[in-house]
């Protein structure tokens, strides 16, 4: 989604600072689904606090699903260029040689864990605990309880209630709804490392992804106050993380971590399930599309003490996170991150919102053309070129792009296609693209990888508890690798 110049001289008084660091990112929740981003229905005074007491990026982007952004968000440069183009069929795998934000970390001396959703490749070399996590606590797949022929699946039978989760390594059988469960591990592995210095814990929910697994007093919150039952779940799930994110913050406050603590909460592409509830903050698109409604996230920064709350509008995306805190980190420069990392450190903006920000171009590629497809078909579907003024879109082309252009300043809802009267905007955008997507092609690793007969994370439960699989779960298998058999 970006290229840019990791653009920022390290010589600002928050470089080095080496606070400890928390990020929440939740699935599928989109911009709008936030009573702070003026939903008329849901309320979360948790992650408003987030928002009223930090910095909040109001022009941040992702890319328009969910594997992809991870892969920004742990790397510092576009999802291509890290073979992710897919959420599935092995495309979902962060490339091998792919510095992650924390192995960064790890060379400047944190402790660093992961709770939740990884969805960058479950075979073992490309499991969280090879890529720099030291303490590892997650599901399979794209979400609890997903599966899907070859690498890509979840432990069989999870669901978001009890969920069987691999922690470093082995299976532990849980207790309790999912969300509920990582920030409670998540609270529990910074107690027992906060003495030791600076830690990294990156707590990634699977919620409010569906499927709709909600506990019932959750839903019960909204139930009768939106047009139907997934509307009232998938917002009792997104108040469920808000319930969370206040114990977490309660649970620093205790401790006394708050002036030493940055908390970043993220979202991880357009809203999904939220659009049932009727609100998207006049937006154009969800997940899945590159318009604004697929790409634009909430960004909120909260360090008390350090941070001074306010709005920054700065054209800022995934890929700033990992110059940002390696910068913040103190971690030591290398040629190969300088070589890797394609945003661009926030610490200016940081210290003040308002600082100069030269103008750049993010690029977006929803991916995801058919398995064994030409790349070059899909050259123009669902993509889009950002500069801090202009959005150009191509919807719905193949190999020949239907360019519309937005003046997003005037027009953030995109509804004035400009692209007749502005040509010359069109070209130099359209030129842009190109050179990118040309730049892209020797990345694409994943694309002809035939995976595994048995799901990872299937044979290691299986392993561990069973001695092999059940004739259902066979049936199952069957299905899932031979689709055409299915009645």
């Amino acid at each position: 989604m970006l290229l840019s110049v990791w653009g920022h001289l390290f010589a600002a008084p928050l470089a080095g600072s080496r606070p400890s660091v928390i990020v929440v990112l939740t699935d599928d929740q989109g911009y709008g689904d936030f009573s702070c981003h003026g939903h008329p229905v849901l309320r979360t005074p948790n992650l408003d606090r987030l928002h009223d007491e930090g910095i909040r990026f109001t022009d941040f982007h992702v890319s328009p699903t969910c594997a992809p952004t991870r892969s920004v968000l742990l790397t510092g440069r576009h999802e291509f260029r890290n073979g992710v183009t897919h959420t599935i069929l092995e495309r979902e795998r962060l490339a091998p040689g792919a510095v992650t934000l924390a192995e960064a970390l790890r060379t400047a001396g944190y402790a660093t864990g992961i709770f939740g959703k990884w969805h960058l490749g479950d075979e073992a070399p490309y499991r969280p605990d090879r890529r720099g996590f030291e303490e590892t606590f997650i599901h399979g797949g794209g979400g609890i309880g997903q599966t899907y022929p070859g690498s890509c699946g979840d432990a069989p039978g999870n669901t978001y209630f009890d969920p069987v989760l691999l922690h470093n390594g082995v299976f532990e059988r849980t207790q309790g709804y999912c969300t509920d469960i990582f920030f409670t591990q998540a609270m529990r592995w910074m107690d027992t490392v906060q003495s030791r210095g600076p830690f990294l814990a990156w707590i990634a929910c699977n919620a409010p992804h569906a499927p709709l697994q909600v506990r019932p007093e959750d839903e019960a919150r909204y139930a009768g106050k939106v047009a139907n039952t997934n509307a009232a779940r998938f917002l009792g799930m997104v108040s469920n993380i808000d319930d969370n994110v206040g114990r977490l913050l309660a649970w620093m406050r205790e401790r006394g971590l708050d002036r030493n603590t940055l908390v970043v909460l993220l979202t991880d592409n357009g809203a999904d399930g939220g659009i049932l509830a009727g609100y998207n903050a006049g937006m154009r698109g969800k997940k899945g599309t590159a318009f604004l409604g697929g790409t634009r996230a909430a960004s909120f920064w909260r360090w008390p003490g350090i941070l001074s709350p306010s709005d920054c509008t700065a054209l800022t995306g995934a890929a700033d996170l990992f110059p940002t805190l390696v910068e913040l980190a103190g971690t030591p420069q290398s040629d190969v991150l300088r070589k890797q990392v394609e945003g661009r450190s926030l610490v200016p903006l940081l210290e003040n919102p308002k600082a100069p920000w030269p103008d750049r171009t993010l690029f977006t590629h929803v991916g995801r053309w058919a398995r064994w497809e030409e790349p070059a078909d899909a050259t123009y579907r669902a993509c889009a070129v950002r500069t801090t003024r202009w959005h150009l879109v191509s919807p719905d082309g193949g190999r020949t792009p239907h360019w519309l252009l937005f003046d997003v300043v005037v027009d953030p809802g995109e509804l004035l296609d400009q692209a007749r009267e502005r040509p010359e905007v069109v070209r130099d955008l359209a030129s842009r693209y190109d050179t990118w997507w040309a730049s892209v092609q020797g990345s694409f690793i994943n694309e002809h990888v035939q995976g595994p007969a048995v799901n990872p994370f299937k044979e290691l439960y299986w392993r561990q508890f069973d001695g092999g699989p059940s004739a259902e779960d066979l049936k199952l298998m069957d299905l899932e690798l031979n689709p055409a058999t299915r009645r």
